[in-house]
């Protein structure tokens, strides 16, 4: 196991955009504790998230036994199999963006590499999460690459988002958050992503959205959609609980700069309406997208605001084909398509970066 940070051997962790070999995501079970009530109705759900994505690229599914890898495989029987592959990883839950590892790349051999940092359910909001803990290395070590072990601080894949060029977005309310890593400091955590993800800037948010149990993940308020730009929630009612927040963020944005010095190009994001179940608000947010080789899945949530969602990504992703998928049911579990999903770099050629605004 390397003993070495990750950025020592100039591994990065590569945009989002940039091109994956595969996706891999985390097979919800029947008493997962994220769908209480509702997983038969999520069912579908995963079944054409996972059969989009294998439009796109190999899909590699975390199954916790041969018995549901059976189940599954007849879910997913009308898919190529040459574009979905199965591993015997087990997981508690089915958010594989947090339990998954962080994939990075560098031009050299070995040219994929991963870092495993600690997993605690979100500041130890549900239990078991054992499994999950675990899933990250042995994800890593099923594609023979090699893993940085960083089990001392708690990270979850939600809770940053990179440029590919230098920049990491995350927030103070996670990240800093006492049920994380108590003990550090903000400059103490900065350095452990220079160390990690081969970055040069943290770039500092606030709060995330109501209803979010994450603490405030970056990937439910802004996401980096070029080396300069970025989209970010706004919401429009001022009488809504997530419209100073969200203000705030956008306020320290329009300060901010990339690692060159450039400014932030800002797209402002609409979010969806307000959805409550059970007297719950549900964090609906369509910045949960994910972007993958040639689709984004998008989380759609019956309303007009859908559209204008769809309308601002596919101008920014004009090589992509955005999807909007309803997540009515999906968000019950309080997370989305970003959530659910993990990249795997492609290890072949790097395109130039993406500059588009």
């Amino acid at each position: 196991m390397p003993t070495s940070f990750p950025a020592q051997k100039k591994y990065v962790m590569p945009a989002e955009w940039e091109p994956h070999e595969a996706t891999w995501i985390s097979w919800p079970h029947p008493e997962t504790q994220s769908f209480p009530g509702s997983y038969e109705r999520v069912l579908p759900d995963f079944v054409k998230m996972a059969t989009l994505l294998a439009e796109s690229e190999i899909v590699r599914i975390n199954v916790r036994d041969g018995i549901e890898e059976k189940r599954v495989r007849k879910l997913l029987g009308k898919l190529p199999p040459e574009r979905v592959e199965y591993f015997q990883i087990p997981t508690d839950e089915p958010w594989c963006r947090d339990h998954g590892p962080i994939f990075l790349r560098r031009h050299q051999s070995p040219k994929l590499a991963a870092v495993d940092f600690g997993f605690n359910a979100w500041g130890w909001k549900l239990s078991p999460f054992e499994s999950d803990n675990a899933a990250g290395r042995l994800m890593a070590e099923a594609v023979r690459a090699p893993v940085f072990n960083r089990q001392s601080i708690i990270l979850e894949g939600g809770s940053i988002d990179v440029n590919g060029a230098g920049c990491v977005l995350t927030t103070e309310s996670c990240l800093l958050n006492q049920n994380r890593n108590p003990g550090h400091s903000k400059e103490s955590l900065e350095q452990v992503l220079r160390e990690c993800l081969g970055i040069q800037k943290v770039l500092w948010l606030g709060d995330g959205i109501e209803g979010d149990d994450t603490d405030g993940h970056i990937d439910d308020i802004t996401r980096f959609v070029s080396t300069r730009a970025v989209v970010t929630a706004v919401e429009e009612d001022e009488s809504d609980p997530n419209y100073t927040p969200l203000q705030v963020n956008l306020e320290r944005l329009r300060t901010m700069t990339v690692a060159d010095g450039s400014p932030l190009w800002i797209h402002p994001l609409p979010m969806p309406p307000r959805i409550v179940r059970e007297g719950q608000r549900l964090p609906a947010s369509y910045a949960n997208f994910y972007i993958a080789n040639t689709i984004i899945l998008m989380p759609a949530f019956g309303d007009a605001a859908d559209g204008w969602a769809a309308s601002i990504l596919q101008e920014l992703f004009p090589a992509r084909k955005v999807v909007p998928v309803d997540c009515r049911e999906l968000i019950w579990g309080l997370g989305a398509f970003h959530c659910l999903t993990q990249q795997q770099p492609s290890t072949g050629p790097v395109p130039p970066p993406d500059l588009t605004p």
